[in-house]
């Protein structure tokens, strides 16, 4: 077993896993940026070591800065969590080279999955449902079109190193073709230095439905069911549930299955998510794998009682998995609590907090980093929280989640909890329906 991790993040995510850690008897060490000096997770850590400045380039994107203090601390692993360099080739390759155990996909598993393009043809060879589309990266605009006309429109042109919804273009008639092309191109080359395309066949009524897979060593997988990631705004999530209340269990039986085939196939070792697109008629598709941690990880872990990131350390360390299949007893709910306005087109609000209370009582949880006092960076992602609610029914969950929320004190900052609240009245959520569009006719109540 490691006798040090270096966790290579900041925040809830550094403090959860600094969390395990702890109670797995492994020294941590925190880095830092110096607008994080005061955050959590540096005070919690058995040591820490400041990275850079606030950039995240200068910082916690910064490969030579994090192996150096890996060298100069001991460790002899390092937790990426999710986000900056979990799924980055080079530094799983680099910590490789320097002889520290880089908790996650290798370098050659990040290559296969991280492009989608590669991706999908990966998936197609493991026999997982795939989304109609181009095989591989467009050659040309004509290319484009000519395909376009074989599958018929709607058509769904993404970036291959798209992220975040950057590089994603719906084109519903074949007169809009030429203008999504030119400006998802010109978008995704601004946004990651790479212009190349391919098309999928536009699932219609789409679901955002996940599983969750860990693999072992030995090329052994088995997954922990599911978790809906549909409602989102500009593709991003915003809250998540488990089980999905669109699922059933001859659905659950089949994705579940998919999944353990496609980490089987690249032998896939550690934590992950296939991830699926479901539409209304519940066939599913094949959309992407994350080959790391997800933020929403607590409501897998809460629906079965199960420490992911104590299973990813172990795994990392040589441990093979117990190879069971999970179906979740319970309903969680995770809502992102992020420091953004929903009363202004949910503009960031960096600044400090004046006033801070935790939620609380039985079923409740609160992974954060805040407290009154602390100063929220302007620097990185505006989540600031995740608040997590477990019961018996998906009906219990949502009533508990509303007095969570109610409860729920941030001062200072706005943040999205008067979203999450307004959500959770929401008939067609409390109806379990939803799709990935959900978002495009909400509309906030007044204050």
């Amino acid at each position: 077993m490691f006798r040090k991790i270096l966790i290579a993040n900041r925040g809830e995510i550094a403090l959860r896993v600094i969390r395990t850690c702890k109670e797995m008897g492994i020294k941590t060490v925190a880095v830092y940026s110096t607008a994080d000096a005061e955050s959590l997770h540096v005070k919690f850590a058995d040591e820490a070591v400041c990275i850079g400045p606030p950039p995240s380039t200068d910082s916690y994107l910064k490969m030579s800065n994090i192996i150096a203090a890996a060298e100069i601390t001991n460790a002899d692993a390092i937790h990426p969590g999710y986000g900056f360099l979990s799924e980055n080739a080079k530094f799983s390759k680099l910590c490789e080279e320097h002889e520290i155990k880089f908790i996650g996909a290798t370098a050659e598993m990040i290559n296969q999955m991280g492009d989608k393009a590669s991706a999908k043809a990966t998936m197609i060879a493991a026999d997982v449902p795939c989304i109609p589309g181009s095989e591989g990266i467009l050659d040309s605009y004509e290319e484009a079109e000519k395909i376009a006309a074989e599958m018929g429109f709607p058509v769904m042109l993404k970036a291959t190193a798209g992220g975040g919804g950057k590089g994603m273009r719906a084109v519903w008639k074949k007169e809009n073709l030429k203008d999504a092309w030119d400006s998802a191109r010109m978008e995704s080359k601004a946004a990651f230095g790479n212009d190349g395309m391919y098309m999928e066949k536009l699932i219609e009524e789409p679901r955002h439905i996940e599983i969750q897979v860990i693999g072992d060593s030995f090329g052994k997988a088995c997954h922990l069911s599911e978790r809906d990631c549909s409602i989102q705004r500009r593709h991003q999530k915003l809250t998540e549930e488990t089980p999905s209340p669109f699922m059933t269990d001859e659905l659950r039986d089949a994705m579940g299955v998919a999944a353990v085939k496609a980490a089987e196939y690249i032998k896939y070792e550690g934590a992950g998510t296939v991830e699926f697109l479901v539409d209304k008629h519940r066939n599913f598709y094949f959309m992407e794998m994350n080959t790391r941690i997800q933020v929403e990880h607590p409501i897998t872990e809460e629906v079965i009682n199960y420490d992911l990131i104590r299973e990813q350390i172990l795994v990392a360390a040589g441990i093979p998995i117990s190879g069971r299949n999970y179906t979740p007893k319970l309903h969680s709910i995770e809502c992102r609590i992020n420091a953004e306005d929903p009363y202004n087109d949910f503009r960031p609000s960096p600044g400090k907090v004046t006033s801070f209370h935790a939620p609380g009582g039985h079923g409740v949880r609160l992974d954060t980093h805040v407290y009154s006092g602390y100063m929220i960076p302007p620097n990185y992602d505006s989540m600031i929280a995740k608040l997590i609610v477990t019961a018996q029914t998906r009906e219990e969950a949502i009533n508990k989640m509303k007095r969570a929320l109610d409860e729920f004190i941030v001062e200072g900052v706005k943040t999205t909890v008067p979203f999450h609240r307004q959500l959770m009245d929401h008939p067609d959520y409390i109806a379990g329906n939803y799709t990935t569009k959900f978002m495009e006719d909400f509309e906030m109540e007044s204050q």
